[in-house]
């Protein structure tokens, strides 16, 4: 074995599994972000865990609002969700720009894609700095599926959007 970087060794357990963060942003729209670091951390009570750049728009909203919707988007959604990985929603509507058809979630004023595996709506209970990102740790109030849809995971690091199967 060799060494090698914390980044390195990412892009060798692939696949990760992908979460489209929703938030809703100040006039009520749904502002959309990809992460490939999130977990289930309790199922007594239902809690998820999820980690997010210090400087993501989404984590403000989250932290502002205390409100998410973690969603496992389906594989048609691969494209969309690098796009919404790689920009940031404080001046843009990712939605549109990257052509995510929205859906109401009942029970939630966050709006979430509709090609969706899961969706899994939080309330945030704390977050703690974790180096250079903030870890999230939210109680699920509900959560909802589509066994039509098959999730996506990233593979090389955020190099490749795929179903698990290749």
């Amino acid at each position: 074995m060799k060494k090698m970087t914390l980044p390195q060794a990412s892009r060798l357990t692939s696949p990760n599994p992908v979460t489209i963060v929703c938030t809703q942003k100040g006039d009520g729209s749904t502002n959309l972000a990809t992460v490939s670091w999130w977990t289930c951390l309790s199922y007594n009570p239902d809690m998820v865990a999820f980690a997010m750049a210090k400087t993501s728009y989404s984590g403000e909203r989250v932290r502002e609002t205390g409100k998410v919707v973690l969603t496992i988007p389906g594989a048609s959604l691969a494209e969309a969700a690098l796009g919404c990985g790689s920009t940031t929603g404080r001046d843009t509507d990712k939605a549109s720009q990257f052509g995510v058809e929205l859906t109401s979630l009942e029970g939630s004023e966050i709006q979430i894609p509709v090609h969706s595996r899961v969706a899994i709506q939080c309330a945030l209970k704390e977050y703690h700095e974790a180096g250079d990102h903030y870890l999230y740790i939210c109680t699920v109030e509900q959560v909802c599926g589509d066994l039509a849809e098959e999730a996506l995971f990233a593979w090389n690091g955020y190099s490749k959007l795929a179903p698990a199967k290749q």
